[in-house]
C-alpha cells in the first residue's frame, strides 16, 4: 500500500555539536525566510527565530516545556509519549540562519529526549466579524520507513481556558498539522467537547488528512496554516497545507454550546514539538509500539517562522459558500491515547 493512501482510522561544544546533529534532514543551504504579508491580513504576532547559533527561542515570545508533564496534568502529556522535553541546545536551539530547529535524541541509556515549545501569549483569536489566520513554514524531519517510527511533529493551538482548568478537549484544540512515523501526509484537526465521545468524537476529533503538495511531507518545508472566519454565517474553520485545503469545519456541524467553549474564551496559544511515540503512532505504526530499537535519532523539524493575523469584521456577516470539504465529517482524523 502506498503511503499516501493510508488512513488513519484504526527543534560553545554542546551548541556546536546541536549544530550539526540539528542541520541532519534538512535542506542544504537553507535560507531565512521572512514573515509573509498576505495581502488584507494584519500582522498580530510572529517570530522568524532571529538569534545566535545555538541559542533558545526568544523568552520574550516562548514558553519551554520540560519533563512528562506540566505540573499536575496528565502523565506523559495525556498522549502516551514517551520523550522528557528539555532545554537543553542538543534538542531545542536556533541555527543562527533564522530557524528553529527541534531534535529528537536518544541517550546511551536508551532515553528519548527532544524539544516542545509554547507561546507566551494565549489571546489570538478571531476579531468580531472578522478572520484570524495562524501559519508556521516547516520543514519536517527528514526520515520515513522504519528509522522513523515514532516521530511525531506537531504545530497546533490549545484554548486558553486549557492553562488554568487543564480540562482537555473543552479548552478546545486546534491542530494545524501534525504528522507521524515520516508518512507523506499531514493531518488537520479540532478537538473540542468531551472525551470519550462529544460532538468531535473524541479521542480522535474531527480531522482530514492530506499528502504534501509538490514534494514530500519529509522532503522539504511546507506551509501549514489555519484560518478562523467570523465574517460568514455559519461561522467556519479551516486547515490547509501549502493552500490546499486538508479540512473543515463549520460552526453548524457543533451544538451551539460547544462552538461557545471554543470560539468565546480568551483566545488560543500555539505550539510547536516533537514528540516520540504516543498513541498516534502506535496506530499507524499497525498497533506497534515506538519507537523501536531502528528508529534514528538526530532528525531535526526545522521552523522558518510562526506568525499569526487578523483580518478585520466588515461589520456585517455574509453567508457562507455551501461546500464543504468532502471528508470533514469522516473519521480520519489520528487516533489518540489519551492516559
Amino acid at each position: 500500500m502506498q503511503i499516501k493512501n493510508i488512513s488513519s482510522r484504526a527543534t560553545t561544544i554542546v551548541a556546536a555539536c546541536a549544530l550539526g546533529v540539528g542541520f541532519a534532514g534538512f535542506a542544504t543551504g537553507a535560507q531565512a525566510i521572512d514573515i509573509p504579508s498576505p495581502p488584507g491580513w494584519q500582522l498580530q504576532w510572529g517570530d522568524n527565530f532571529n538569534g545566535a547559533a545555538g541559542s533558545l527561542p526568544s523568552a520574550a515570545n516562548w514558553r519551554i516545556d520540560t519533563g512528562h508533564a506540566y505540573p499536575s496534568g496528565p502523565v506523559n502529556w495525556g498522549t502516551s509519549e514517551i520523550e522528557n522535553y528539555t532545554s537543553d541546545p542538543n534538542n531545542l536551539h536556533l541555527d543562527g540562519k533564522g530557524h528553529l530547529l527541534i531534535t529528537p535524541q536518544r541517550g546511551a541509556n536508551g532515553e528519548w529526549t527532544s524539544g516542545r515549545i509554547e507561546t507566551v501569549r494565549d489571546d489570538f483569536t478571531a476579531p468580531n466579524g472578522g478572520m484570524l489566520r495562524m501559519e508556521a513554514r516547516i520543514q519536517m524531519p527528514d526520515v520515513t520507513g522504519p528509522s522513523a517510527l515514532g516521530y511525531w511533529p506537531a504545530f497546533w493551538a490549545l484554548g486558553s481556558n486549557f492553562r488554568s482548568s487543564m480540562v482537555w478537549p473543552k479548552a478546545g484544540e486546534f491542530d494545524i498539522m501534525e504528522s507521524v512515523n515520516g508518512l507523506d501526509a499531514a493531518w488537520g484537526i479540532l478537538h473540542c467537547g468531551v472525551n470519550p465521545g462529544g460532538a468531535c468524537g473524541e479521542p480522535i476529533g474531527i480531522g482530514a488528512r492530506l499528502p504534501c503538495p509538490h514534494e514530500a511531507c519529509t522532503a522539504g518545508p511546507h506551509t501549514f496554516t489555519f484560518e478562523w472566519d467570523r465574517g460568514v454565517t455559519p461561522e467556519r474553520m479551516r486547515w490547509f497545507v501549502d493552500g490546499q485545503l486538508i479540512n473543515q469545519v463549520a460552526e453548524n456541524q457543533l451544538p451551539a454550546e460547544t462552538w461557545r467553549e471554543l470560539t468565546e474564551q480568551r483566545g488560543y496559544f500555539l505550539l510547536l514539538d516533537v514528540a516520540m511515540g504516543g498513541g498516534f503512532s502506535f496506530v499507524m505504526a499497525g498497533w506497534k509500539p515506538t519507537p523501536t530499537p531502528e528508529t534514528e535519532p538526530g532528525h531535526s523539524m526545522t521552523v522558518d517562522y510562526v506568525a499569526v493575523w487578523t483580518r478585520p469584521g466588515s461589520g456585517k456577516k455574509v453567508q457562507a459558500q455551501p461546500e464543504m470539504a468532502a471528508d470533514a465529517n469522516k473519521p480520519e482524523s489520528k487516533p489518540v491515547i489519551k492516559s
